[in-house]
């Protein structure tokens, strides 16, 4: 057993900040799975618009500021959609830096709201990091860690 904080473990890399979210693609940081070999990207969905829907997928890249950015096959999840009662869902796409291009170190989510304006954030939580803790790799919105 470790006695290792779970936030020595784990960091929060990226998010889209918890809104209710227009019609349109919202990208997240980039992620530098070359520090941290793993991530789960996870979508929030609250109350969606009439026929609202939301999209969410994984695309690689070169750079941190998403130059040459390209889906990566397999990782997107099955549409949520108010019609469908998915109001209140979540949903989650793992990704392992094995998995990424070579010369694409850095990942990040794509959120698309369509038809109607919809409450959503996503959040992604990497570990496995080379160096520890991975805390040190938080985004600098994260305000506090208490254990």
């Amino acid at each position: 057993m470790s006695n290792a904080e779970l936030n020595e473990i784990v960091g929060i890399l990226a998010t889209i900040d918890p809104d209710n979210y227009a019609a349109a693609a919202y990208t997240c940081d980039w992620v530098p799975l070359q520090d941290l070999r793993r991530a789960m990207f996870i979508v929030m969905v609250g109350d969606m618009g009439t026929n609202g829907t939301v999209d969410f997928k994984l695309q690689e890249a070169t750079d941190s500021s998403g130059t040459g950015a390209t889906d990566i096959t397999g990782k997107s999840i099955t549409q949520l959609t108010q019609a469908g009662t998915d109001d209140n869902k979540q949903a989650i796409i793992e990704i392992d830096a094995s998995e990424l291009t070579d010369g694409y170190p850095y990942v990040a989510a794509v959120m698309t709201v369509g038809t109607a304006a919809s409450d959503a954030a996503a959040i992604c939580l990497a570990g496995d990091a080379r160096f520890k803790p991975a805390s040190d790799f938080d985004l600098s919105s994260v305000d506090e860690i208490v254990t």
